[in-house]
């Protein structure tokens, strides 16, 4: 595919708030983060990000549910766009693996924060991430049909373990993580399962 790549979008308002309440929750947790730390993290005040969600609790819904959407659209984008379910996993993979190394800090946030939602949105978030999930697990179960499925549903869950322990390490610059990341995590299937067809 050639051309120009498309320059990135600009990011509104509401994007850019999202964003800085993202790397602050990270770094500081979400009840060491007050509403006026997210308005000077933008350049506005505290009050004036009332203009945009009605509250923090209201900003971390959004958050968490974006993240949880953003995994399991593209997840399924990249499932439907495979050739076989042995290339659909490692496009789940370098999917997952790009998500956490470009936004480690909402990778963070998802871990710490899902007890910190709403009732509604904890049901939401939960609900999209057991669809995410399942399409790992029906790829994995497709690529070895001799796991049954708590087995496979286990082995997702350590992968994304696996992967989502990347905000913590700095030792390897991205395209190195990505690389061994990619090949942690395909070892870790093929290793683990019974009569592994998921190749390299």
């Amino acid at each position: 595919m050639g051309g120009v790549p498309d320059e990135p979008a600009k990011q509104t308002r509401r994007e850019q708030i999202l964003s800085a309440a993202a790397e602050l929750f990270a770094r500081h947790g979400f009840h060491g983060v007050g509403i006026d730390d997210i308005g000077a993290a933008v350049g506005i005040s505290g009050p004036a990000l009332y203009r945009h969600f009605r509250s923090k609790d209201a900003m971390l819904g959004e958050m968490l549910t974006s993240i949880s959407e953003r995994l399991l659209e593209g997840g399924q984008r990249r499932v439907a766009a495979s050739t076989d379910p042995a290339h659909a996993l490692r496009e789940l993979i370098r999917w997952h693996v790009d998500f956490a190394l470009d936004d480690p800090a909402l990778i963070t946030v998802q871990i710490r924060n899902l007890a910190n939602l709403t009732d509604p949105d904890r049901r939401r978030v939960r609900a999209l991430q057991r669809r995410y999930v399942e399409v790992w697990v029906e790829m994995i179960r497709k690529t070895s049909p001799e796991v049954e499925e708590p087995t496979a549903r286990a082995a997702a869950h350590a992968v994304f373990g696996l992967i989502n322990s990347t905000p913590h390490s700095a030792h390897l610059d991205r395209d190195q993580m990505a690389t061994l990341l990619s090949q942690m995590a395909l070892a870790s299937l093929s290793g683990a399962l019974p009569y592994p067809r998921v190749g390299v």
